[in-house]
C-alpha cells in the first residue's frame, strides 16, 4: 500500500513540515530536544514524589500530611528544643556559680551577657531606654555614677532582685522629705538652697543663709561636701551628673516635692538565672566595678 503522506520540505529553512497549513503558512516539524523532554519528565516525577512525601494538597480539615510528616513547624520545634538544651547547660552553670565568678569563664560570660541583653530588651527598655541611658528620667546605666552600691555585680543583682522602695522585705529604701510640701522650708528658703546646691560643684558659701539651711536639713544625708552616700541611695550633688535635672527649676521642684521613684522587684517576674544574666549585662555596659 502506498504511503499517502508525502514529506514536504520548507524551501527557506530546509526543515520538514507537518503537512498542516493555515492561510498559506506551513507548520515546521521541530520536535523538542531530547534532553529537554527528559528534564520535563524528571520534574513531573519529582513533583509526584514531593506530593507523596511532604504536606502538599489542601483537603477538608487541613492538608495531606505526607509520608514523612515533615513540616516547618516541626523543624522549628526541633531547633528550639536543641537550642534550649544547649542553654540549659549554661543556665545550670549560672545557677551554681557565684555571680562574681561568671566573668572568669569567657563562654559563660558571653552567654550571660547575651541572655541578659535579651531580658533587658523585654523588661527594662521602657524606663532605661534601648541604650540604657535612662532617657533623662531614670538612672543612666552606662556611667559609673551609682546609687545603692558601687556598681558591683552583687550590688546590681541585689537591686534587680528586690527593687527600690517596693513591698519586698529586702528592698532598698530611702526617702527624701518634701521640704516645701511638708512645710519644712518656705519658698524663698528653697530658692536659696537650690542656688547653694548648684554652687556645691564650685566654692559654696557655708556662712550664707542657704549654707546654714543645707547644714541643718541636708548634711545628715548628703554630707558636708554634698557627695551623698551610694550605699543608701543618696545622690552626689557636687558632680555634673543629675537624675532629674541640674538646673535651678528642677532642683527647686525636687526640694519642694521630693522624688522617690520606685523600681520593681524583678524576683516576682523573672527567675534567678535570668536576673543573674541581667545583672551581668548591666555590669558589662561599662559603669560597673
Amino acid at each position: 500500500m502506498a504511503d499517502d503522506h508525502k514529506k514536504e520540505i520548507d524551501q527557506l529553512s530546509g526543515t520538514e513540515t507537518t503537512g498542516h497549513e493555515w492561510d498559506g503558512i506551513q507548520e515546521l516539524n521541530n520536535p523538542m530536544p531530547r534532553w529537554w523532554l527528559w528534564t520535563f519528565f524528571v520534574c513531573i516525577l519529582v513533583a509526584i514524589c514531593y506530593w507523596i512525601l511532604f504536606p502538599a494538597w489542601p483537603i477538608p480539615g487541613g492538608n495531606t500530611k505526607g509520608m514523612l510528616g515533615w513540616t516547618k513547624y516541626n523543624r522549628l520545634a526541633e531547633q528550639l528544643a536543641d537550642a534550649q538544651g544547649k542553654q540549659e547547660v549554661f543556665f545550670k552553670q549560672i545557677a551554681e556559680w557565684p555571680i562574681e565568678k561568671i566573668p572568669g569563664d569567657p563562654k559563660l560570660y558571653a552567654f550571660a551577657v547575651a541572655a541578659g541583653q535579651a531580658a533587658f530588651k523585654s523588661n527594662c527598655v521602657m524606663c532605661h531606654g534601648l541604650d540604657a541611658s535612662g532617657q533623662g528620667r531614670y538612672p543612666n546605666l552606662n556611667d559609673d555614677d551609682w546609687l545603692w552600691g558601687e556598681g558591683t555585680l552583687a550590688d546590681i543583682q541585689q537591686t534587680i532582685t528586690h527593687g527600690i522602695r517596693t513591698d519586698d522585705p529586702k528592698t532598698r529604701f530611702s526617702e527624701m522629705p518634701a521640704f516645701g510640701k511638708q512645710g519644712v522650708l518656705k519658698p524663698e528658703q528653697i530658692s536659696k538652697t537650690a542656688d547653694f546646691v548648684i554652687s556645691l560643684a564650685k566654692k559654696p558659701d557655708w556662712n550664707s543663709e542657704a549654707g546654714k539651711i543645707f547644714k541643718d536639713q541636708c548634711v545628715s544625708c548628703h554630707g558636708m561636701e554634698g557627695k551623698g552616700d551610694r550605699k543608701v541611695g543618696v545622690p552626689n550633688l557636687a558632680d555634673a551628673i543629675w537624675l532629674y535635672g541640674g538646673d535651678k527649676e528642677s532642683i527647686v521642684y525636687t526640694i519642694t516635692n521630693a522624688r522617690n521613684n520606685v523600681m520593681p522587684n524583678w524576683n516576682a517576674r523573672l527567675d534567678p538565672n535570668t536576673i543573674k544574666a541581667l545583672a551581668v549585662y548591666v555590669h558589662s555596659l561599662g559603669g560597673g566595678k
